[in-house]
C-alpha cells in the first residue's frame, strides 16, 4: 500500500450507513453460504491474533527463546512428542 493510498478521504456517507437499520441494507448481490461453502471454509487467523490463542507464561516463553532462534518451532515439537508420548496422533 502506497502512501498515496492512506491519505484518500473515504466517499461512504457514515451517517447514512449508521442510520441504516438491516433491512435497509441490499444483499441482492452476495450468493448465499451453502452447507458446500461451511464445509470447504478455512478458518485463517492472523498471526497477529493467533499468538494470543495459547497464553504461556513469561518465564516459560522466555526459557524457549534462551534455546534456539526457532522457539516456536521448538514448542511445537515438545508439544508434538508430548502427545506421541502418551501413544496419541494430533488431530487436525
Amino acid at each position: 500500500m502506497s502512501g498515496k493510498d492512506l491519505s484518500n478521504t473515504s466517499r461512504t456517507n457514515w451517517t447514512a450507513l449508521e442510520a441504516m437499520d438491516d433491512e435497509g441494507i441490499d444483499y441482492s448481490d452476495i450468493p448465499p453460504l451453502t452447507e458446500e461453502f461451511f464445509e470447504k471454509a478455512i478458518l485463517r487467523i492472523p498471526a497477529s491474533q493467533a499468538q494470543h490463542l495459547v497464553q504461556i507464561e513469561p518465564d516459560v516463553l522466555k526459557w524457549f527463546r534462551d534455546q534456539s532462534g526457532e522457539y516456536r518451532a521448538l514448542i511445537n515439537s515438545v508439544l508434538r512428542r508430548y502427545i506421541e508420548e502418551r501413544g496419541e496422533q494430533p488431530a487436525l
